[in-house]
């Protein structure tokens, strides 16, 4: 509120004050036109409970940040009518003739397995771009690091202040040109830590130990593993494997952080031609 002086008045008196404005200002919801397609989640894995957990919970953010939203989840296969399939989810769409549904993949990068399964979906198919690299991403595995004490942040602008591990291990899936671009967030996060980032195939035997060899050879005594990804992609058991044998503590997986929900909604958003706040993916 501002306020305004009048000659009638000893005191000031109190005036509506015009909206903020500039990067702090709250964003607008964009609104969303009737009969738009549902979002449909795209998860590169069987619907198993971790993974339903994970993802249950990311619908639930989407939902908060555009209420009314229609957004589902697919899995690549599943044994319950909870959990349907991407390929039930179309087939249901069309069957009922609703619009093709919008289909965001939950990955950080290209996968060529993903890749492969989406083609061989029934019938009409919009799929965007996957999730990264992206700025928001890098400010996840900030946040997963600094949860595992790997990283330390300040509260204003997560920008580090001191980090227990001196070097990290950005470790992705998806095949050559996923970590390829994984990098490219390696960078950014690399901006935000003051540290090194090395990329690494956690689908690749060797190669994560291999990248927190060449992070020691380079002078990191503590090198520290960062799976750049949301968490059905691969099995706990194999994350806590790689970790051992690169002998590097590691964070959680990006699972269902605040800006993942955000990314998502925003690729659903472009793939409407629905104008968006630029500070919102």
């Amino acid at each position: 509120m501002s306020s305004a002086a009048t000659s009638s008045t000893p005191l000031p008196v109190r005036t509506p004050g015009s909206r903020a404005r500039g990067r702090h200002r709250r964003p607008e919801r964009p609104e969303i036109p009737a009969g738009a397609p549902a979002l449909l989640v795209a998860v590169p894995s069987e619907a198993t409970q971790a993974a339903q957990q994970i993802v249950d919970e990311l619908v639930s953010l989407i939902r908060a940040e555009q209420p009314g939203i229609d957004v589902r989840a697919g899995y690549l296969s599943s044994t319950s009518d909870e959990t349907p399939t991407l390929s039930a989810l179309l087939d249901a769409a069309a069957a009922e003739e609703r619009p093709a549904p919008v289909v965001v993949p939950l990955l950080p990068g290209p996968s060529d397995a993903f890749r492969s399964a989406l083609a061989e979906l029934p019938g009409e198919v919009r799929i965007t771009d996957t999730l990264g690299p992206h700025p928001l991403l890098a400010e996840a595995l900030h946040v997963r690091l600094s949860e595992a004490g790997l990283a330390r942040a300040d509260r204003a602008r997560l920008f580090a202040i001191n980090t227990s591990a001196d070097g990290i291990v950005l470790a992705t899936v998806g095949g050559a040109e996923a970590l390829q671009l994984a990098e490219v967030t390696g960078v950014l996060l690399a901006a935000r830590l003051a540290v090194p980032v090395v990329a690494a195939a956690l689908d690749e035997p060797g190669s994560v130990a291999a990248a927190a060899a060449h992070l020691r050879s380079t002078g990191c005594g503590q090198p520290a593993l960062a799976p750049y990804l949301f968490g059905p992609e691969v099995g706990e058991e194999l994350l806590k494997a790689v970790a051992a044998e690169a002998d590097c503590p590691a964070a959680e997986p990006l699972g269902a952080y605040p800006t993942v929900a955000r990314l998502v909604l925003g690729h659903y958003l472009g793939a409407l031609g629905i104008e968006q706040d630029p500070d919102q993916g």
